[in-house]
């Protein structure tokens, strides 16, 4: 890593004189506008309406209403995004119905580097307490990011590397939470300040405390799961230490048992800011305990577990930009994470039951053109390596190492009301098991893929403030190496998983339109999709002596990765119009609406597919005082795959009041917001412990932020 930051300085600090020898001779592009509108994961920032593919940004006032512990819970009422709600602790977005390896979360572009893909237990190691924006991009353009972001891209952006001098020397940005479901504590805060006239310093930190979550008022058992349970009444528990209290289970009622956290985050970061560019680097620390809820066990034999888990990542970041002063390049750009990360599965006695281990490192360099004539592009290189190792009983799969080299170039030209895109990706993946000498029970070979992903677009303004889109894309991903070599029993899926060796390459095609519409007073977004998949990776139940042939102890539900055709088609929307002006305030109304349909040939359902929903609000907008009611009902879940049971439709109303005694433009806002007002029981279908982990019920949450 010290000979990647090296290097990198060398090449960053190197360029403006290099720029000055080749002066551009056209005239700059105009800026780029200013503010929310603007997506900055994209390889080249540009407005939000006029990107090909569906977007979304959340920040400031936003933010802090919807602002959660995890990020999936923070984005979960976004269009075309849910969650996986594995208790409140441990939460992973999911876009359009796709979930793990076909979806990236980044930190300021780099990955998480922790193993939240691996299964749902796991929490991403992002703290939404100190994001400043957060931008989700669906569809082709993400895979610039990898090809295994088909799904798409969420990105937090924080100030842990600061991009610019404070104006008045210094800056400080915070926030407190409280929150009544789990009687949750929560702050964070950055700051920075200027040492001379090119050098930020930064500071970071938060902290989180809740305890176990109440949720809505009703039984915590599914009608399923409590049927189940109570039909078990009385039966023996062989292979159980202490026999399963099942009435007891069934009569659980408005609070989730061994569902409370503690987290607390610390960083440092550091920039040299000039003229032409930027360098800085940054340290942060994670830690986090957090129980993951109890799975109540609804067959005959099997133990009931409350885990705990202890989480620590250390983490070390790279973050360099020069603008070159014009010519072919505009600017060039690096980018490089490295961590450390641990987490251990403790049992109800302290004791480490399962230790997972993962090292990893990404970087990306990317030249940006200059925009000549309408045309201009990105194009890079990105490395990425993990480590990824797991110790104890339940390891289900073997030290493996992954190795991912990945060539990109993004290609945009626009001429008038016409706008084209155009992207290209090719990766080497390699995958190897590392199984000790006499070990029969995984692979232990290596796995070499490679693997072309496409995508072009265009667009056309068909009127002043509205414009089409159509895209297509043609990707393709290398199977994980959890895909590849698992082998054993997994406790966080409640699973004997097994991965295959075989597996080839998982392709798809990929259609969308789109549809922006922005005017004085309205706006409308909308995107509809459709793709077609082959060898196609899905994780399907299957007979127990499949794993039986496999391992001598099978003492959960056999689950096996296999490969097949798949399709998925849906479309999101969202809309917002003007109703009044009356006195100082402006009283808008939104809606938002998804729906995502996904099939494997030959099999049924894609499993955890969250249904339909609409959202829809009413908000007054005030110079200082604001106020919003909303209504959010999703639908029932009626398309199950075999191994899944029928989830049924709920409705919440949230409201929300705030406050900015300084101003709306100011940074300092109090809010005070109700949600699941009439405490409804709810359960998200893309959920693994839907049957027996509701949703939060009533949440009546005091926020406050403040800047100087």
């Amino acid at each position: 890593m010290l000979k990647f930051t090296l290097l990198a300085g060398a090449v960053l600090l190197a360029s403006p004189a290099v720029a000055q020898t080749t002066p551009d001779p056209t005239p700059p592009p105009a800026p780029a506008p200013q503010g929310r509108d603007i997506i900055v994961t994209a390889a080249l920032p540009q407005s939000e309406r006029d990107v090909l593919q569906g977007t979304s940004v959340i920040t400031g006032e936003e933010l802090a209403r919807n602002l959660r512990p995890t990020i999936g819970e923070t984005l979960a009422r976004q269009p075309g995004v849910s969650a996986t709600s594995f208790g409140p602790s441990a939460s992973r977005p999911i876009l359009r119905g796709f979930q793990g390896d076909r979806i990236r979360v980044l930190t300021d572009g780099i990955g998480s580097i922790d193993v939240s893909n691996t299964s749902v237990d796991h929490a991403v190691i992002i703290d939404p307490l100190l994001a400043e924006r957060i931008e989700v991009l669906r569809g082709p353009s993400a895979l610039l990011f990898g090809s295994s972001a088909v799904g798409g891209v969420v990105n937090v952006i924080d100030t842990r590397i600061p991009r610019t001098v404070p104006a008045s020397g210094y800056r400080l940005n915070g926030i407190a939470n409280y929150g009544s479901a789990a009687n949750e504590r929560s702050g964070g805060a950055a700051g920075d300040v200027a040492v001379g006239e090119h050098l930020v310093l930064h500071a970071d930190g938060s902290y989180l405390k809740s305890d176990d979550l109440r949720t809505g008022k009703g039984y915590l058992l599914s009608p399923q799961a409590r049927a189940a349970a109570l039909s078990q009444v009385g039966l023996p528990q062989p292979g159980a230490d202490e026999p399963i209290d099942f009435a007891a289970s069934a009569a659980l009622r408005d609070r989730l048992p061994n569902s409370a956290a503690e987290t607390w985050t610390a960083g440092a970061g550091a920039s040299i800011i000039t003229d032409t560019g930027n360098l800085g680097v940054s340290y942060s620390h994670y830690d986090s305990l957090y129980g993951v809820p109890i799975r109540y066990a609804t067959a005959v034999g099997q133990e009931q577990e409350a885990p705990r888990l202890s989480v620590v990542q250390n983490r070390v970041d790279l973050r360099g930009e020069v603008n070159t002063g014009g010519g072919f390049l505009d600017k060039i750009r690096i980018r490089a994470g490295q961590a450390t990360y641990r987490h251990f599965e403790l049992e109800e006695d302290g004791s480490v039951g399962t230790a997972f281990y993962n090292k990893g490192l990404e970087g990306r360099l990317e030249l940006v053109q200059a925009n000549r004539g309408g045309w201009q592009g990105a194009s890079g290189v990105q490395y990425f390596n993990r480590i990824f190792n797991v110790v104890g009983d339940e390891a289900f799969l073997p030290k493996n190492e992954t190795n991912q080299t990945g060539f990109f170039t993004l290609q945009q030209y626009s001429a008038g009301p016409f706008r084209a895109e155009g992207g290209l990706r090719y990766e080497l993946t390699d995958v190897a098991g590392r199984v000790p000498y006499g070990n029969d029970r995984f692979f232990g070979g290596n796995r070499h893929f490679e693997a072309l992903s496409g995508s072009i677009g265009a667009s056309y303004a068909i009127a002043d403030g509205v414009r089409i889109g159509l895209n297509g894309s043609r990707t393709e991903r290398a199977p994980s190496a959890e895909e590849l070599l698992a082998n054993g029993p997994h406790a966080g899926t409640q699973a004997y998983e097994l991965g295959s060796p075989d597996f080839r390459l998982e392709k798809s095609w990929g259609l969308e339109a789109t549809l922006h519409a922005h005017g004085d007073g309205y706006s409308f977004d909308a995107s509809a999709y459709y793709n077609s998949f082959s060898n196609y990776i899905s994780e399907n139940r299957v007979a127990q002596s499949v794993c039986e042939a496999r391992s001598d102890e099978v003492d959960l539900p056999c689950f096996q990765y296999q490969q097949g055709d798949a399709r998925y088609y849906g479309f999101e929307a969202d809309a917002s119009v003007r109703l009044a002006r009356i006195g100082g305030y402006t009283i808008n109304a939104d809606l938002l609406g998804d729906y995502v349909h996904a099939n494997i040939v030959d099999v049924g359902p894609v499993p955890r597919i969250p249904p339909a929903r609409v959202l829809g609000g009413v908000e007054a907008q005030g110079d200082r005082i604001g106020g919003r009611v909303e209504v959010e009902h999703v639908f029932p879940q009626n398309r199950l795959a075999a191994f899944e049971t029928r989830t049924d439709d709920y409705t919440m109303v949230n409201a929300t009041a705030s406050l900015s005694p300084f101003g709306k433009d100011s940074k300092t806002s109090l809010l005070l917001s109700a949600n699941n007002i009439f405490d409804v029981v709810a359960r998200r279908h893309s959920s693994f412990l839907k049957d027996f982990a509701p949703l939060a019920g009533r949440d009546i949450r005091v926020t406050l932020r403040f800047g100087l």
